[in-house]
């Protein structure tokens, strides 16, 4: 499988500049080859395929309007045109039906104020990791990298970005093989809430951090402070920057949250069993900015893929089932309940139920039963799905 693994980087003024060129080129690239199919498409030609784009790339470079082409590595303008034909293949999938989840829309035109800016190198490019830890780019120069942990093995791809906070990252994409972690009997349910982030079948709650609640007020100051600076001018620079650093750090912090409970849940757990929810339509409801702010998807993304690696199972249930009303001590159905009712006792059995622990306890035990079912074409597995 295949895993990316991203570190903060330092760039000199040199640097800087160098790589400002590379993604401005990378950006006129796409733009004109964007242009060029759109008109193709408008005269009702037939698509320009990529080796006709390489060629045109190529032979506009010759030209005095694009010599300066020339600066940058050859490389980062021809992964430009393939992430172009990529983003088109994505959306030709949606509007056939073949793409799952999320439609994509179709390409746009990339501006050199954009908040992210980014470009691939591959392994054609020579990029070299040099014994003194440095990242060797062509055409940039030496990148420091701050190296939280080693790369598992050599890199087949690695990708400089420019977030919206003027922060350089670098990440690679290295080939890794899964290994396995000793295996327990302990199998998890996990009920995905507000209050409380995570409840576990067994009782365990963890109390929801809310990042980005605890940084509203910091953010609002910020965010009015920009609104009063005049359109253009360097201050108003500035104050969005001190916006983006404000939302990287509460992203920041979500994304460790994420990273630190998800590979917990799988080091103590043989398999994890979470409800498929329905996160879109929540996130049109009042309760939106709590649904954001918990990031639901992104920590379910994680368990998914830390499970393939550490040879886990991972399992997901119907967003449907009705997992807070059913009692998971005699499986009685007792009907919906409104949010604030916390607690409840079946009428069948007795049993006084904790809401959200009954829930997942009903949710472990469907992955159970889904794990028992043999495996029939076209059903989706209750393994691990597989890794990024």
């Amino acid at each position: 499988m295949q895993l990316r693994y991203s570190y903060r980087a330092n760039l000199t003024p040199a640097g800087r500049s160098a790589a400002g060129r590379a993604f401005g080129c990378a950006r006129v690239v796409w733009n004109d080859a964007l242009a060029h199919r759109t008109a193709a498409h408008e005269a009702g030609e037939k698509y320009p395929t990529d080796a006709e784009m390489s060629a045109r790339l190529t032979k506009s470079k010759e030209t005095p309007d694009r010599a300066w082409l020339n600066e940058v590595s050859s490389v980062v303008l021809q992964q430009s045109l393939a992430d172009l034909n990529k983003s088109y293949r994505a959306f030709s999938s949606s509007l056939s039906g073949k793409r799952k989840g999320r439609k994509a829309g179709a390409p746009r035109f990339k501006s050199r104020k954009d908040s992210r800016q980014s470009l691939r190198f591959t392994a054609n490019s020579r990029f070299k990791i040099l014994p003194n830890g440095r990242l060797r780019l062509p055409k940039i120069g030496d990148v420091e990298v701050r190296w939280s942990r080693p790369l598992p093995a050599a890199p087949t791809s690695v990708t400089l970005t420019r977030d919206a906070a003027g922060r350089y990252f670098v990440s690679f994409v290295v080939e890794v093989t899964p290994r396995p972690l000793p295996e327990t009997d302990r199998e998890c349910g996990i009920d995905l809430g507000l209050s409380h982030f995570a409840v576990m079948d067994d009782g365990t709650k963890v109390t929801a951090p809310k990042f980005w609640r605890r940084a509203e007020r910091k953010l609002k100051t910020a965010q009015r402070d920009l609104s009063r600076k005049q359109k253009g001018s360097k201050n108003r620079e500035k104050a969005r920057v001190r916006v983006a650093r404000a939302h990287a750090h509460v992203a920041d912090a979500r994304r460790d949250f994420h990273h630190k409970l998800s590979t917990q849940v799988i080091r103590e757990t043989q398999a994890v069993t979470v409800e498929d929810l329905a996160v879109r339509g929540l996130a049109r409801t009042r309760l939106a900015k709590s649904v954001y702010d918990a990031g639901w998807s992104a920590f379910v993304s994680m368990l998914e893929y830390k499970a393939t690696l550490y040879g886990r199972q991972f399992r997901k249930t119907g967003r449907f089932e009705p997992t807070s009303q059913v009692c998971s001590a005699c499986g009685v159905k007792d009907g919906p309940k409104p949010l604030g009712v916390r607690e409840w006792q079946c009428a069948a059995c007795g049993m006084v139920h904790d809401r959200d622990v009954n829930a997942a306890r009903n949710i472990a035990a469907l992955g159970r039963r889904e794990a028992q079912r043999p495996w029939r074409p076209g059903k989706t597995s209750g393994n691990a799905g597989a890794g990024r």
